[in-house]
């Protein structure tokens, strides 16, 4: 039987230089892979891997990829201070989507929006 050991989302993106300032540059994720338009990154053992594509583009599975026909990916980040995290993320141009609030199950969150649209779930 088969053992299966890793698994990461991968974002597609119309936009790949948008998606890495967002990742990268405002969440902290740092590059650890790159091969033309396809880029990976890791945060604190976490991965995520983007992928630059065109609407329609047949992916490697032969199906087309759509990356604006529907929210259908959401990312957890955790952070010290929702607050801060949130206002710096506001300063930077992100759409905030939910304001920081805390949570019956004992969390803060809040929710902010990634360059193609996709909920960015921020909390502590």
């Amino acid at each position: 039987m088969a053992v299966f050991r890793d698994a990461h989302p991968i974002v597609y993106t119309e936009n790949l230089d948008v998606s890495l300032a967002f990742y990268r540059d405002l969440l902290g994720f740092a590059e650890t892979y790159r091969f033309g338009d396809f880029v990976s990154l890791s945060l604190s053992g976490a991965t995520v891997s983007i992928a630059q594509v065109s609407d329609g583009q047949a992916g490697s599975h032969g199906l087309p990829v759509h990356p604006r026909a529907g929210h259908q990916f959401e990312l957890c980040v955790y952070t010290d201070d929702v607050d801060t995290a949130i206002g710096e993320l506001r300063s930077a141009g992100v759409p905030v989507l939910v304001e920081p609030a805390d949570q019956p199950w004992g969390e803060r969150m809040a929710y902010v929006a990634d360059p193609d649209g996709h909920p960015v779930m921020i909390c502590r």
